[in-house]
């Protein structure tokens, strides 16, 4: 029976009440040969109970599986009872969608383990080493090859290619291009903007500079190609795509690995003196990939023509092609995901060894996070195909029942214009809240800014203003598939009017804000989404169904900036009321 009792009793019993062991009763007795010579002793193999077996791994299973339970179930179940009770519909495959989320429960907690275990290791030791054994040109171009490594191994990038299959080539003949015969290329560009942004944050890290200045470098372009893309109605039917592919890259494999990397970097050669100058990287590698999808598109649409796109689509579907096997589910994914993680990892592995010329420490465990990685990684895809792809887009395509007519749903619309638009705006508001809340990359953020800033800064502040802000961002975005409006009026305001902030900001809570908008866009959020706003917008036939995501980011760059802004005038009037305090003591006084 368990009694509690004081942590100082306890050391009193333990060191006054002690029986001294010899260490020769412990250990069997030596026996020798008829020779005499030593018999050395063969312990006895070790015995589990499967009781036992199931006491030592349960308490390291259950921790992080429930990690992934928690932010991946309650969304699911979100969208499950919505459908049922709000829309009123039964769930189509309803065990294909279960199974399908358990694997991405499972995926999602070993390759989270495996990260940990494996790949985090890599980029800390080379961040570590690196700068004091190479020059800085190789230093560089090892980051650069890093973040393109770690875009490839995104969970979330096959979401990417998934929602190519939705596309409509005759409506939208460029978008349907680069997320099909572009995939691999566009996926290769994204990359490069990664690369490029982890050698720019690297850099930021060794000379401390400040964050602000690259925000507006890059927003000038980012918006000056907006506006041109915006001129032709073709070209600006990919600008949803452009801005949600910033979203994709900041996942659970780019974070940790660049940071770890630059902040090692930072640790051996920088210079910042920022306690929040670890912040920002994110920022950039969330911005660099949207300039390189526009460009892209530009180049695609100056050699290729709409006509030869649609013509060449309809040879595919009307070609009565047979797929090999590995071009069909599950193979695929499982090849994807084999593909995803191997190449990284022989990358990370020829740096050690070729550049640093160091041995890998702890093989053991280094291969058991490895392996974990790839399995986790292709559990995920098979997951992310069955489950939570098909949940999402199953739910987005019935939402528009409730304010317009739909051939799927009987009766529809179920409700008034106005009441089942309004339905659908809370759907996506409480669905961005629910999911937002759930990272949790969020809520390791929300610690590390609350103890960097001493407690101005409060971790619950900094959580409510993220998911609130990403609510919003939905919302929007699920009201511009509605209205059809077109993406860029709404993100130029905003982006605009998030410059205008930053200016106000101190550089502490630009770091911050401009970094959470990355954190925000998990592996279990962007599918889900994703595939949600595609599902909507094809069923309201629109054109595509991207941006929602990209709302989903400038919304709480704005509102933690905003709520900065709050904080620190809140500081300032504390300290200004201490100051005339103390001159009406001196006063008093004289």
């Amino acid at each position: 029976m368990d009694r509690k009792i004081r942590f100082g009793s306890y050391i009193r019993e333990i060191t006054i009440r002690q029986k001294l062991i010899s260490y020769n009763d412990l250990v069997p007795e030596i026996r020798q040969d008829s020779d005499g010579n030593d018999i050395p002793y063969v312990p006895p193999k070790l015995k589990l109970r499967n009781i036992d077996i199931y006491r030592l791994v349960q308490p390291y299973v259950s921790t992080r599986l429930y990690d992934q339970i928690r932010a991946v179930l309650p969304l699911a179940l979100y969208l499950v009872l919505f459908q049922l009770f709000i829309l009123r519909q039964d769930l189509t495959d309803s065990w294909v969608i279960t199974a399908g989320l358990v694997s991405v429960i499972i995926g999602l907690m070993l390759f989270m383990e495996g990260l940990k275990v494996g790949l985090m290791p890599f980029g800390e030791t080379i961040g570590n080493s690196l700068p004091t054994k190479s020059p800085l040109s190789v230093v560089l171009t090892v980051t650069f090859l890093l973040g393109i490594g770690v875009t490839f191994a995104e969970p979330a990038i096959g979401a990417l290619k998934t929602a190519g299959s939705i596309v409509d080539v005759t409506k939208a003949p460029y978008l349907y291009t680069l997320l099909n015969q572009w995939s691999d290329t566009l996926v290769l560009i994204v990359g490069m903007g990664v690369g490029l942004a982890a050698v720019l944050g690297t850099l930021r890290f060794i000379y401390g500079w400040s964050l602000k200045p690259f925000i507006y470098c890059t927003m000038i372009p980012t918006l000056g190609l907006t506006l041109y893309i915006m001129t032709d109605p073709e070209l600006s039917k990919v600008l949803g795509l452009a801005w949600d592919c910033g979203a994709v890259t900041t996942g659970p494999v780019t974070v940790p690995l660049v940071l770890s990397l630059g902040i090692g970097i930072a640790s051996s050669a920088g210079k910042g003196h920022s306690s929040l100058s670890g912040f920002g990287i994110v920022t950039l590698a969330s911005l660099f990939p949207i300039i390189g999808v526009m460009m892209l598109a530009i180049f695609v649409s100056s050699t290729t023509s709409v006509d030869s796109i649609i013509a060449s689509a309809s040879q595919i579907d009307n070609a009565a092609r047979v797929f090999p096997w590995y071009e069909q589910t599950p193979w695929q994914e499982m090849i994807l995901g084999v593909r995803a993680i191997v190449p990284l990892v022989l990358f990370l592995i020829f740096v050690m060894y070729f550049i640093l010329n160091e041995k890998i420490k702890n093989k053991v465990m280094t291969t058991y996070g490895i392996s974990l990685c790839v399995i986790g990684m292709v559990v995920f895809n098979v997951g992310l195909s069955y489950g939570l792809a098909k949940l999402g887009g199953q739910s987005g395509g019935l939402v528009p029942a409730a304010f317009t007519n739909i051939a799927l749903v009987e009766n529809s619309p179920l409700y008034s214009l106005s009441l089942g638009i309004s339905i659908a705006a809370l759907f996506a508001w409480f669905l961005g809240l629910g999911a937002t809340l759930a990272e949790p990359a969020l809520n390791a953020l929300g610690t590390t800014v609350e103890n960097l800033t001493n407690g101005a800064f409060r971790k619950s502040m900094l959580m409510y203003a993220v998911s609130t802000g990403v609510a919003f961002g939905i919302a929007i975005g699920v009201l511009k598939i509605i209205f059809d409006i077109p993406i860029a009026y709404l993100l130029l305001p905003g982006y605009i009017f998030g410059l205008i902030l930053t200016a106000l900001s101190t550089e502490e809570f630009v770091n911050i804000a401009w970094d959470s908008a990355g954190v925000t866009t998990g592996p279990v959020t962007v599918p889900l989404v994703l595939a949600m706003g595609l599902g909507f917008g094809n069923a309201m036939g629109s054109v595509e169904g991207f941006g929602i995501l990209s709302m989903a980011s400038i919304c709480p760059i704005i509102a933690v900036l905003s709520t900065g802004l709050w904080v620190q005038w809140k500081i300032n009037r504390r300290h200004q009321a201490d100051y005339e305090e103390e001159n009406k003591v001196e006063a008093t006084l004289v």
